[in-house]
Protein backbone atom coordinates (compact mmCIF):
# COMPACT_ATOMS: atom_id res chain seq x y z
CA UNK A 1 0.00 0.00 0.00
CA UNK A 2 1.08 3.43 -1.07
CA UNK A 3 2.23 5.79 1.65
CA UNK A 4 2.46 9.87 1.69
CA UNK A 5 5.92 11.15 1.74
CA UNK A 6 7.07 11.78 5.14
CA UNK A 7 9.93 14.52 5.79
CA UNK A 8 12.46 13.95 8.13
CA UNK A 9 12.80 15.99 11.40
CA UNK A 10 14.20 19.05 11.17
CA UNK A 11 17.33 20.33 13.22
CA UNK A 12 15.48 22.54 15.99
CA UNK A 13 13.10 18.87 16.27
CA UNK A 14 16.24 16.93 16.27
CA UNK A 15 17.94 20.02 18.75
CA UNK A 16 15.31 19.22 21.25
CA UNK A 17 15.03 15.63 21.13
CA UNK A 18 18.58 15.09 21.06
CA UNK A 19 19.51 17.95 23.46
CA UNK A 20 22.25 18.94 20.58
CA UNK A 21 23.31 22.21 20.37
CA UNK A 22 23.97 22.27 16.76
CA UNK A 23 22.81 19.79 13.93
CA UNK A 24 24.13 19.61 10.74
CA UNK A 25 22.19 18.01 8.23
CA UNK A 26 23.83 15.50 5.41
CA UNK A 27 20.59 13.77 4.50
CA UNK A 28 19.26 15.24 1.30
CA UNK A 29 22.40 15.56 -0.90
CA UNK A 30 21.74 19.40 -0.42
CA UNK A 31 24.97 21.72 -1.57
CA UNK A 32 26.80 23.04 1.43
CA UNK A 33 28.14 26.27 -0.52
CA UNK A 34 24.52 27.19 -0.91
CA UNK A 35 23.87 28.63 -4.29
CA UNK A 36 25.46 31.32 -6.81
CA UNK A 37 25.90 34.83 -5.37
CA UNK A 38 24.01 36.30 -8.29
CA UNK A 39 21.06 34.84 -7.31
CA UNK A 40 19.89 36.91 -4.83
CA UNK A 41 20.09 40.51 -7.14
CA UNK A 42 18.11 38.36 -9.60
CA UNK A 43 15.53 37.51 -7.15
CA UNK A 44 15.54 41.05 -6.19
CA UNK A 45 14.92 42.19 -9.60
CA UNK A 46 12.13 39.80 -10.02
CA UNK A 47 9.84 40.97 -6.81
CA UNK A 48 8.35 43.68 -8.75
CA UNK A 49 6.41 40.54 -10.52
CA UNK A 50 5.27 38.67 -7.43
CA UNK A 51 1.44 40.18 -8.67
CA UNK A 52 1.44 38.69 -12.56
CA UNK A 53 1.83 34.54 -13.25
CA UNK A 54 4.83 33.17 -13.95
CA UNK A 55 6.37 32.35 -18.19
CA UNK A 56 4.67 29.36 -18.87
CA UNK A 57 7.02 28.60 -21.32
CA UNK A 58 9.87 29.89 -18.96
CA UNK A 59 11.03 31.67 -22.15
CA UNK A 60 14.54 32.88 -21.25
CA UNK A 61 15.84 30.24 -19.40
CA UNK A 62 14.87 28.03 -22.09
CA UNK A 63 16.64 30.31 -24.33
CA UNK A 64 19.93 30.05 -22.22
CA UNK A 65 19.58 26.15 -21.21
CA UNK A 66 19.28 25.63 -25.04
CA UNK A 67 22.32 27.03 -25.86
CA UNK A 68 24.60 25.97 -22.93
CA UNK A 69 23.07 22.03 -23.26
CA UNK A 70 23.39 22.52 -27.46
CA UNK A 71 19.75 21.42 -27.81
CA UNK A 72 16.43 23.39 -29.42
CA UNK A 73 14.24 25.00 -27.47
CA UNK A 74 11.59 22.53 -28.14
CA UNK A 75 13.13 19.72 -26.93
CA UNK A 76 13.32 21.13 -23.32
CA UNK A 77 10.37 19.84 -20.65
CA UNK A 78 10.65 22.31 -17.44
CA UNK A 79 8.64 21.06 -13.95
CA UNK A 80 8.86 22.06 -10.56
CA UNK A 81 12.09 19.70 -9.70
CA UNK A 82 12.52 16.23 -10.77
CA UNK A 83 9.61 14.90 -8.88
CA UNK A 84 7.18 16.76 -11.28
CA UNK A 85 8.65 15.58 -14.58
CA UNK A 86 8.72 12.31 -13.01
CA UNK A 87 5.11 12.26 -12.45
CA UNK A 88 4.26 14.14 -15.51
CA UNK A 89 5.94 11.53 -17.69
CA UNK A 90 4.17 8.75 -15.43
CA UNK A 91 0.78 10.43 -16.09
CA UNK A 92 1.05 10.47 -20.06
CA UNK A 93 2.95 7.54 -20.30
CA UNK A 94 1.42 4.86 -18.31
CA UNK A 95 -1.75 3.27 -18.26
CA UNK A 96 -3.76 0.43 -16.24
CA UNK A 97 -1.83 -2.95 -17.37
CA UNK A 98 1.04 -1.28 -18.52
CA UNK A 99 4.72 -2.24 -16.40
CA UNK A 100 7.78 -0.02 -15.79
CA UNK A 101 11.43 -1.43 -14.93
CA UNK A 102 13.97 -0.28 -13.00
CA UNK A 103 15.91 -0.90 -10.05
CA UNK A 104 15.71 -2.63 -6.64
CA UNK A 105 17.67 0.17 -4.73
CA UNK A 106 17.45 3.29 -6.60
CA UNK A 107 14.80 6.75 -6.42
CA UNK A 108 11.26 5.64 -4.95
CA UNK A 109 9.03 7.88 -7.11
CA UNK A 110 9.48 6.34 -10.36
CA UNK A 111 7.70 2.74 -8.57
CA UNK A 112 5.40 5.16 -6.31
CA UNK A 113 3.97 7.02 -9.69
CA UNK A 114 3.82 4.07 -11.62
CA UNK A 115 1.68 2.06 -9.20
CA UNK A 116 -0.47 5.31 -8.48
CA UNK A 117 -1.51 4.85 -12.34
CA UNK A 118 -1.81 1.59 -11.85
CA UNK A 119 0.97 -0.29 -13.34
CA UNK A 120 3.16 -3.88 -12.80
CA UNK A 121 6.54 -2.67 -11.66
CA UNK A 122 9.17 -4.80 -12.34
CA UNK A 123 12.81 -4.09 -9.81
CA UNK A 124 16.01 -5.48 -10.81
CA UNK A 125 18.29 -6.01 -7.43
CA UNK A 126 21.43 -3.84 -8.02
CA UNK A 127 24.77 -6.26 -8.39
CA UNK A 128 27.56 -4.34 -5.92
CA UNK A 129 25.83 -1.70 -6.25
CA UNK A 130 25.18 -1.12 -9.71
CA UNK A 131 22.39 -1.42 -12.12
CA UNK A 132 22.16 -4.82 -13.82
CA UNK A 133 21.45 -3.69 -17.30
CA UNK A 134 21.25 -7.30 -18.82
CA UNK A 135 18.62 -8.45 -16.58
CA UNK A 136 16.50 -5.45 -17.19
CA UNK A 137 16.62 -5.77 -20.80
CA UNK A 138 15.50 -9.52 -20.38
CA UNK A 139 12.34 -7.98 -18.25
CA UNK A 140 10.98 -5.86 -20.73
CA UNK A 141 7.83 -7.00 -22.50
CA UNK A 142 5.05 -5.69 -25.02
CA UNK A 143 3.40 -3.84 -22.25
CA UNK A 144 6.30 -2.09 -21.10
CA UNK A 145 6.32 1.81 -21.12
CA UNK A 146 8.93 3.29 -19.41
CA UNK A 147 12.28 2.08 -18.36
CA UNK A 148 14.00 4.19 -15.01
CA UNK A 149 17.85 4.41 -15.11
CA UNK A 150 19.33 6.74 -12.49
CA UNK A 151 22.06 7.45 -13.85
CA UNK A 152 24.31 8.05 -11.18
CA UNK A 153 22.24 5.93 -9.10
CA UNK A 154 20.36 7.41 -6.00
CA UNK A 155 21.30 6.42 -3.15
CA UNK A 156 24.46 4.17 -4.12
CA UNK A 157 26.30 6.80 -6.26
CA UNK A 158 27.45 4.16 -8.45
CA UNK A 159 27.20 4.98 -12.06
CA UNK A 160 26.43 2.91 -15.71
CA UNK A 161 29.14 2.93 -18.03
CA UNK A 162 28.88 4.88 -21.48
CA UNK A 163 29.23 1.41 -23.34
CA UNK A 164 27.04 -0.12 -21.46
CA UNK A 165 23.92 2.16 -21.76
CA UNK A 166 24.46 2.50 -25.57
CA UNK A 167 24.30 -1.46 -26.23
CA UNK A 168 21.20 -1.40 -23.82
CA UNK A 169 19.91 1.32 -25.72
CA UNK A 170 19.86 -0.83 -28.64
CA UNK A 171 17.78 -3.71 -27.22
CA UNK A 172 15.27 -1.42 -26.08
CA UNK A 173 11.99 -1.68 -28.37
CA UNK A 174 10.72 1.84 -29.98
CA UNK A 175 7.11 1.91 -28.27
CA UNK A 176 9.17 2.16 -24.80
CA UNK A 177 10.90 4.97 -23.12
CA UNK A 178 14.19 4.87 -21.11
CA UNK A 179 14.67 7.91 -19.06
CA UNK A 180 17.85 8.50 -17.67
CA UNK A 181 17.53 10.47 -14.51
CA UNK A 182 20.93 12.77 -14.48
CA UNK A 183 20.01 14.75 -11.11
CA UNK A 184 24.15 14.66 -10.25
CA UNK A 185 25.16 14.47 -13.55
CA UNK A 186 27.63 18.15 -12.78
CA UNK A 187 29.39 16.16 -9.94
CA UNK A 188 30.42 13.07 -12.09
CA UNK A 189 34.19 12.99 -12.99
CA UNK A 190 34.52 9.32 -14.42
CA UNK A 191 36.06 9.48 -18.14
CA UNK A 192 33.53 6.57 -19.29
CA UNK A 193 30.01 8.24 -18.04
CA UNK A 194 27.83 8.26 -20.90
CA UNK A 195 27.32 11.66 -22.90
CA UNK A 196 23.10 11.37 -23.31
CA UNK A 197 22.54 14.38 -25.36
CA UNK A 198 24.19 13.51 -28.44
CA UNK A 199 22.24 10.17 -28.23
CA UNK A 200 19.14 11.74 -28.49
CA UNK A 201 20.23 12.13 -32.20
CA UNK A 202 20.28 8.43 -32.23
CA UNK A 203 17.44 7.35 -29.60
CA UNK A 204 14.21 8.66 -30.05
CA UNK A 205 12.83 7.08 -27.40
CA UNK A 206 15.16 8.42 -24.61
CA UNK A 207 14.53 10.69 -22.10
CA UNK A 208 17.31 12.66 -20.05
CA UNK A 209 16.34 14.43 -17.03
CA UNK A 210 18.32 17.14 -14.42
CA UNK A 211 17.82 19.50 -12.10
CA UNK A 212 18.97 22.95 -10.26
CA UNK A 213 18.51 21.16 -7.27
CA UNK A 214 22.03 19.72 -6.28
CA UNK A 215 25.04 21.27 -7.65
CA UNK A 216 23.27 24.42 -8.70
CA UNK A 217 22.04 24.78 -5.04
CA UNK A 218 18.52 25.68 -5.93
CA UNK A 219 16.85 22.82 -4.70
CA UNK A 220 14.40 25.05 -2.68
CA UNK A 221 13.31 26.30 -5.97
CA UNK A 222 12.38 23.28 -7.20
CA UNK A 223 13.35 23.49 -11.33
CA UNK A 224 14.05 20.47 -13.11
CA UNK A 225 13.77 19.76 -16.59
CA UNK A 226 13.93 16.78 -19.59
CA UNK A 227 15.70 16.88 -22.47
CA UNK A 228 14.42 14.65 -25.65
CA UNK A 229 12.95 14.77 -28.71
CA UNK A 230 10.53 17.21 -29.84
CA UNK A 231 7.59 14.54 -30.54
CA UNK A 232 8.13 13.15 -27.46
CA UNK A 233 8.50 16.20 -25.32
CA UNK A 234 5.63 18.10 -26.86
CA UNK A 235 3.67 15.07 -25.86
CA UNK A 236 4.24 14.47 -22.26
CA UNK A 237 4.00 18.87 -22.63
CA UNK A 238 0.20 18.12 -22.62
CA UNK A 239 0.02 17.25 -18.85
CA UNK A 240 2.36 19.41 -18.01
CA UNK A 241 0.69 22.24 -15.71
CA UNK A 242 0.84 25.75 -17.31
CA UNK A 243 2.14 27.82 -14.54
CA UNK A 244 4.50 25.00 -13.28
CA UNK A 245 7.38 27.01 -12.54
CA UNK A 246 7.57 30.25 -10.73
CA UNK A 247 8.62 33.31 -11.92
CA UNK A 248 11.56 33.36 -9.44
CA UNK A 249 12.81 29.56 -9.98
CA UNK A 250 13.21 30.54 -13.44
CA UNK A 251 15.45 33.91 -12.52
CA UNK A 252 17.07 32.07 -9.68
CA UNK A 253 17.83 29.55 -12.77
CA UNK A 254 19.14 31.10 -14.84
CA UNK A 255 21.62 33.13 -12.75
CA UNK A 256 22.82 29.60 -11.37
CA UNK A 257 23.45 28.98 -14.99
CA UNK A 258 25.49 31.88 -15.77
CA UNK A 259 27.96 31.78 -13.27
CA UNK A 260 30.31 28.92 -14.06
CA UNK A 261 33.09 30.09 -11.46
CA UNK A 262 30.87 28.89 -8.54
CA UNK A 263 29.54 25.72 -9.89
CA UNK A 264 33.27 24.99 -10.59
CA UNK A 265 34.22 25.70 -7.09
CA UNK A 266 31.18 23.35 -5.92
CA UNK A 267 32.08 20.62 -7.68
CA UNK A 268 35.90 20.57 -7.11
CA UNK A 269 34.96 21.22 -3.21
CA UNK A 270 32.68 17.85 -3.58
CA UNK A 271 35.64 15.94 -4.91
CA UNK A 272 37.68 17.21 -2.39
CA UNK A 273 34.86 16.07 0.13
CA UNK A 274 34.32 12.76 -1.10
CA UNK A 275 38.84 12.26 -1.42
CA UNK A 276 38.07 12.82 2.40
CA UNK A 277 35.70 9.93 2.95
CA UNK A 278 37.30 7.31 0.94
CA UNK A 279 40.73 7.53 1.82
CA UNK A 280 39.56 7.42 5.54
CA UNK A 281 36.99 4.26 4.89
CA UNK A 282 40.07 2.37 2.85
CA UNK A 283 42.21 3.54 6.07
CA UNK A 284 39.70 2.05 8.22
CA UNK A 285 38.62 -1.03 6.33
CA UNK A 286 35.21 -0.47 5.93
CA UNK A 287 33.27 -1.10 2.41
CA UNK A 288 31.22 1.21 0.74
CA UNK A 289 30.62 2.09 -3.04
CA UNK A 290 32.18 4.63 -5.19
CA UNK A 291 30.38 7.57 -6.05
CA UNK A 292 29.98 10.10 -8.44
CA UNK A 293 27.96 12.64 -6.73
CA UNK A 294 27.72 14.96 -3.80
CA UNK A 295 27.01 11.88 -0.95
CA UNK A 296 28.56 8.25 -0.26
CA UNK A 297 26.71 5.31 0.56
CA UNK A 298 27.99 2.51 3.03
CA UNK A 299 26.93 -0.66 3.77
CA UNK A 300 25.88 -1.82 6.78
CA UNK A 301 23.18 -4.50 8.44
CA UNK A 302 22.71 -2.17 11.18
CA UNK A 303 21.78 1.59 9.27
CA UNK A 304 18.90 2.42 12.09
CA UNK A 305 22.11 2.23 15.18
CA UNK A 306 24.45 3.99 12.80
CA UNK A 307 21.58 7.17 12.14
CA UNK A 308 20.74 6.98 15.97
CA UNK A 309 24.51 7.39 17.18
CA UNK A 310 25.16 9.81 14.49
CA UNK A 311 21.66 11.94 15.17
CA UNK A 312 22.89 12.15 18.72
CA UNK A 313 26.46 13.97 18.03
CA UNK A 314 24.14 16.60 15.73
CA UNK A 315 24.22 14.71 12.06
CA UNK A 316 21.32 13.78 10.38
CA UNK A 317 22.25 11.23 7.44
CA UNK A 318 19.77 8.75 5.97
CA UNK A 319 19.45 5.08 6.80
CA UNK A 320 18.45 2.47 4.01
CA UNK A 321 17.54 -1.54 4.70
CA UNK A 322 21.37 -1.90 3.24
CA UNK A 323 23.25 1.10 4.73
CA UNK A 324 23.21 4.83 5.55
CA UNK A 325 23.76 7.86 3.03
CA UNK A 326 25.48 10.39 3.87
CA UNK A 327 25.76 14.08 1.96
CA UNK A 328 29.00 15.23 1.16
CA UNK A 329 29.42 18.61 3.40
CA UNK A 330 31.84 21.17 3.70
CA UNK A 331 35.61 19.95 4.87
CA UNK A 332 35.16 20.52 8.51
CA UNK A 333 31.11 19.18 8.58
CA UNK A 334 33.15 15.73 6.77
CA UNK A 335 35.72 15.46 9.47
CA UNK A 336 33.14 15.71 12.13
CA UNK A 337 31.44 12.84 10.69
CA UNK A 338 34.64 10.58 10.11
CA UNK A 339 36.11 10.80 13.40
CA UNK A 340 33.06 9.66 14.94
CA UNK A 341 33.05 6.83 12.37
CA UNK A 342 36.67 6.11 13.25
CA UNK A 343 36.22 6.36 16.93
CA UNK A 344 32.68 4.07 16.80
CA UNK A 345 32.77 1.70 13.95
CA UNK A 346 33.47 -2.17 14.47
CA UNK A 347 34.20 -4.73 12.01
CA UNK A 348 31.15 -6.34 12.68
CA UNK A 349 28.55 -3.82 11.32
CA UNK A 350 29.75 -3.72 8.20
CA UNK A 351 29.12 -5.49 4.75
CA UNK A 352 31.17 -5.99 1.69
CA UNK A 353 29.82 -5.02 -1.33
CA UNK A 354 32.00 -6.49 -3.63
CA UNK A 355 35.54 -5.09 -5.80
CA UNK A 356 35.33 -1.35 -5.76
Amino acid sequence: MLQPYKPGKSPEQIKKEYNVDKVIKLASNENPFGCSPKVESALQNSLQLCATYPDGAATELRKKLSEHLQVKENQLLFGSGLDEVIQTISRVMLCEGDNIVTALETFPQYKHHAIIEGCEVREIPLINGRYDLDTMSKAIDLRTRVVWICNPNNPTGTYVKEEALIRFLRTIPRQTIVVLDEAYYEYVNAKDFPQTIPLLNEFENLLVLRTFSKAYGLAAFRIGYAIGNEQLIEKINIARLPFNTSTFAQAAAIAALEDHPFLDFCVEQNKQGLQQYEECLEELGIEYCPSQTNFIFIRTDDSNAWFEHLIEKGYIVRPFPTGIRITIGTKEQNEGVLSIIRNHVTDQTLVKIGDR
